[in-house]
């Protein structure tokens, strides 16, 4: 299944949406208004919006998402490593393994994600 595109804007709410739900429509607009500065207006288009495109359902003033935030991020990574790395996984780690410093735990953490894709977990 073909993921929607979410703009940064709507992944945002959707942070907030994973956080929190199942929520109210009423208590979105006031957690966005809190977390984002938007208005009422606002958090009710993005509603329709990422509705209409299969993000989420709002049934009853009742939203729960239909796509996991782990979903999302994976395909947004996938996206970037395609259109930026020319789809080489390796180059994408190299870039940003070039600009981080890394912690024995994280480097660790990494390590230990890499055993498990090699004993094909």
């Amino acid at each position: 299944m073909e993921l929607p595109k979410i703009h940064e804007s709507e992944y945002r709410f959707c942070l907030i949406l994973w956080e929190n739900e199942p929520t109210t429509a009423v208590d979105l607009v006031k957690l966005c208004g809190e977390k984002l500065g938007w208005k009422r207006t606002t958090t009710y288009t993005v509603i329709k919006r990422l509705g209409e495109r299969g993000v989420l359902k709002n049934e009853d003033s009742v939203v729960t998402s239909l796509v996991s935030k782990d979903s999302i991020q994976a395909y947004e990574i996938n996206e970037l490593v395609e259109k930026k790395f020319e789809g080489s996984l390796p180059a994408f780690v190299a870039a940003f393994t070039n600009r981080k410093d890394f912690s024995e735990a994280e480097l660790d953490e990494v390590q230990a994600m890499i055993d498990r894709i090699r004993k094909g977990e």
